[in-house]
């Protein structure tokens, strides 16, 4: 049995870009508060996210798919959400929500294959960079020895900002990751010279189960989870939490922004999901008593053009908004919304604020770390956090 067999196996609830023996070298790293990243995968559209419904310039490059004046959420300064966010209302109203307006980066690249790469690498974009930017954070400061996993990826065997270094479990859910790593337990001695040696090789997967244990008595939630995809991978995420395991990053997803056609029902449905699972998140992680030290924080390889196009979608963007929500968030508007009179020569508006500074505001003010060791450069924090 081939290693490489043996991972390919245990698929959604595997261990990957693990680097053995890491974490036993681990010092004290700053990684007391968590961090929790949603990744909107295929680029949501920001400005049907966040409408600036009092700019004509946003009916007249829009004529058929713009949200009605009417049917906007006001927030103020002109800008107000899409109806379906809804549901997160209450947290801006409590200044425990903040919105990271015209985000993006100097010559922005429309690919999905590698502006993700940019994202994931916090590379310049004609820059090719092998590790991810947390995975980096992950070697120069490494999380401490006891905690169960340096990250936890729900929902996906992509694990883009960890890749090339860290303890990263990617599961579907926790209790197939527990019952595959009792196996690997059970399996003793028996099966060869060559199982052995796995099993040596991912002793972490047994290690880092053993600490993400739900199957004995779990946390007896009553926040209820939304019957959707993207509510269960919250519901996983918070067993984990629940479980008792210390983490420094979670990662989840939700993916099918690319809507290049017919975007109005499909986009009103993804941020639906969007909105009920980061209130059923806020809840569950309130009643862990988690609240107060977790930063969740959304990002896309990119946003959506600001003219729709002919299929009643929209085509790939540059600027972009984000969230960022916790209870040490400094609520509201941070960054410039973007100016739909002054298009660049593609169509799209020009960022305001470079993507890095986003990733330097965790570093330095969320977790207190040297934002330059990482990210190779000076990139000046925002004020999204206390």
């Amino acid at each position: 049995m081939k290693r490489r067999d043996f991972l390919g196996g245990i698929g959604a609830a595997g261990l990957l870009g693990l680097m053995p023996g890491l974490a036993a070298a681990a010092a004290a790293a700053p990684y007391r508060r968590l961090l929790i990243l949603v990744e909107l995968k295929g680029g949501n559209d920001g400005l049907n996210t966040l409408v600036p419904y009092t700019d004509s310039n946003y009916y007249s490059l829009r004529p058929r798919i713009a949200i009605r004046g009417e049917e906007v959420l006001p927030l103020g300064e002109g800008l107000g959400f899409h109806p379906s966010l809804q549901p997160l209302l209450p947290l801006w109203q409590a200044k425990e929500l903040a919105l990271l307006q015209g985000v993006g980066y100097p010559g922005p690249n429309l690919s999905h294959f590698r502006s993700i790469e940019i994202w994931d690498t916090a590379s310049n974009s004609d820059e090719y960079l092998q590790q991810g930017w947390l995975a980096r954070s992950f070697l120069r400061q490494p999380p401490p020895a006891a905690y169960a996993a340096d990250a936890v990826v729900v929902g996906s065997q992509d694990i883009g900002p960890f890749s090339g270094g860290g303890r990263v479990v990617a599961l579907s859910n926790p209790e197939q990751f527990s019952r595959l790593a009792r196996l690997a337990q059970e399996g003793g001695a028996s099966g060869g010279a060559a199982l052995a040696h796995i099993r040596r090789v991912e002793s972490d997967i047994v290690a880092a189960a053993a600490k993400i244990n739900t199957s004995g008595p779990a946390f007896a939630f009553q926040t209820g989870f939304p019957q959707s995809g993207f509510g269960a991978s919250v519901r996983t995420a918070c067993q984990v939490l629940g479980s008792g395991a210390d983490l420094a990053v979670l990662r989840l997803s939700l993916s099918g922004f690319d809507t290049h056609q017919n975007q109005p029902g499909i986009h009103a449905n993804l941020l639906r999901q969007l909105a009920e699972g980061l209130v059923a998140l806020r809840s569950a992680l309130v009643e862990l008593k988690l609240w107060e030290r977790t930063l969740v924080l959304s990002y896309a390889e990119f946003g959506r053009r600001p003219k729709e196009n002919q299929s009643n979608g929209t085509d790939h963007g540059t600027s972009n908004v984000h969230f960022a929500m916790g209870g040490a968030v400094r609520g509201g508007f941070h960054g410039e919304p973007p100016n739909l009179a002054r298009l660049d020569a593609s169509g799209n508006p020009v960022f305001s604020v470079d993507y890095r500074r986003v990733y330097a505001t965790v570093l330095e003010r969320w977790w207190g770390m040297d934002s330059r060791s990482v990210l190779g450069a000076g990139f000046e924090p925002l004020a999204f956090v206390v």
